[in-house]
């Protein structure tokens, strides 16, 4: 890479380049025996402040995160035994083959594509959470017990959840929160139910399975300023694959916002990977409700069958319609699943703890009320997708 190149994307604030994180640059041969050297070029004005000093993410740095090759072997066992693993030894590799330099670069090639998939975003822990999200305390965070759903945002970012199973339960609730990722107190809000659902109410009626996603945007989250869009600049919530989608959602989003940058639904539905993830888990936990949390106009909305809530602690009901490619469209339309949208007064500023218990509990009264006489248990084989996942962290 010419030094100007280089400078370039050092230098970068951002805009129109904000996705463009990483290039690879690899140095050319300069003699039989020597390695391809693959590195990791990333724009400084792009990388977390928590991670700018990180070891293993310094600008130029080996595609393997700092590791030597003798370490990467630890983490991709089956990668390095493909390569020859008894013969490694500090950066190295020998394998005992007579293949020649041809197999030597595709070792080092699959394990800098192998690296730079796993460590080129950090994965974000509670501490990173709390700064970045209003009222959320890392005990508080640390208490909710997050899983890894194994999903990946545009830019390799976990997309965290956390099933509250209850024995016997008939009604399975999906609760999100952070589709836009400049709504963070929809995030802090789902983050206070979690620990109000690991203690319910001792006289709650009817046993509610729920599976709480409290991020469900962590590219635009963690942006530098929080962006409602994903990476991609795709608005999430008009991603869904809702019917007539490419005759309607381009027209609305010319007409009706103007190509409004912060609305726009994408090239096709479900083009990114954070709308695919959510599709998958209304598939295969079925919900009997879905309750989505945005901000700031302060009200209720809701779509679907059923009578939807008149209030939820302060928010009273105002439904406000449905969009082409909108989560209330997909689910409470067109799939017929309750959509229970609650829009926060604020984006940066949650309500006050006795208001968030108390939307808790009207959520819980209705939701028994009203779908607990039709709900039916799950199949065997539909059994909460959390069963398969990674041990809490």
């Amino acid at each position: 890479m010419e030094p100007a190149d280089r400078a370039r994307l050092h230098n970068t604030n951002g805009g129109v380049r904000e996705t463009e994180l990483n290039e690879l640059a690899v140095s050319p041969m300069k003699a039989p025996s020597a390695l391809r050297a693959v590195t990791m070029v990333t724009p400084v004005a792009n990388i977390p402040s928590a991670s700018r000093n990180s070891v293993e993410e310094k600008l130029g740095g080996s595609a393997t995160g700092g590791r030597t090759v003798e370490g990467m072997g630890t983490i991709y066992p089956n990668l390095m035994a493909f390569c020859g693993a008894g013969y490694m030894k500090n950066t190295s590799i020998g394998p005992p083959y007579n293949s020649g330099m041809y197999f030597r670069t595709l070792c080092i090639f699959l394990l800098a594509i192998n690296s730079v998939a796993s460590h080129a975003i950090p994965m974000r822990s509670c501490k990173d959470y709390s700064a970045k999200i209003p009222n959320v305390k890392p005990a508080l965070c640390e208490a909710a017990q997050l899983q890894d759903s194994t999903a990946r945002s545009v830019l390799g970012r976990p997309i965290w959840s956390r099933d509250v199973p209850a024995q016997g339960a008939a009604l399975r609730v999906l609760v999100l929160g952070g589709i836009h990722g400049d709504e963070m107190s929809s995030s802090s809000l789902v983050f206070h139910w979690i620990a109000m659902a690991q203690t319910p109410p001792a006289d709650t009626p009817v046993p509610i399975s729920w599976r709480f996603i409290p991020t469900l945007n962590p590219d635009g989250m963690f942006a530098k300023p929080a962006r409602r869009v994903n990476a991609r600049g795709v608005d999430l919530n008009r991603n869904f694959p809702t019917p007539n989608w490419a005759r309607d959602a381009r027209h609305y989003w010319e007409e009706r916002t103007r190509r409004d940058p912060r609305r726009w639904p994408g090239t096709q539905p479900l083009s990114e990977p954070e709308s695919r993830f959510l599709l998958e888990q209304i598939d295969s936990f079925k919900p009997n409700l879905i309750v989505s949390v945005h901000a700031p106009y302060g009200v209720l909305d809701f779509d679907g069958p059923s009578v939807p809530p008149s209030r939820l602690g302060r928010l009273y009901l105002d439904q406000v319609g449905i969009f082409p490619g909108s989560l209330g469209n997909y689910g409470g339309i067109h799939k017929g699943v309750p959509v229970v949208t609650i829009e926060l007064p604020s984006a940066s500023n949650t309500p006050l703890e006795a208001e968030m218990h108390q939307m808790w509990l009207d959520l819980l009264r209705w939701t028994t009320e009203r779908l607990g006489s039709t709900a039916t248990a799950p199949k065997a084989a539909a059994a909460p997708a959390s069963a398969d996942l990674p041990k809490p962290q």
